[in-house]
């Protein structure tokens, strides 16, 4: 692999979509995920969201009652432009009583 990543769960992730092939070089789509406590809150971490560029979906799972936040954005998937989204979110969401909760990506392998 050619990039070097810090040895944390971001850097771990970006090492787990590299090595499925992508290339980390070329552009995404990463989903980062708010966990807020209810609608209404979903409803203004996602308008706050989107209003930075982010698309913006809530999710509620029944099972474990919680509601969550996607936010997904094309980009690189550089480990400063991740951390610091993240923090973005995060920042955004605490007046909600939100707090950013990770991220993910399917990468942007070609078919075979």
């Amino acid at each position: 692999m050619a990039n070097s990543y810090p040895d944390d769960s971001d850097g771990d992730a970006l090492r787990r979509i590299e090595g499925a092939g992508s290339n980390m070089s070329a552009p995404m789509v990463i989903d980062f995920f708010v966990a807020v406590p209810n609608t209404e809150a979903a409803a203004s971490v996602s308008d706050l969201a989107a209003a930075k560029g982010y698309t913006a979906r809530t999710d509620f799972d029944k099972e474990s009652n919680t509601w969550t936040v996607v936010c997904s954005r094309r980009m690189i998937p550089a480990y400063a432009a991740i951390v610091d989204a993240q923090a973005e979110l995060d920042a955004l969401s605490k007046p909600h009583s939100g707090m950013s909760d990770g991220w993910g990506s399917l990468g942007n392998m070609k078919a075979s």
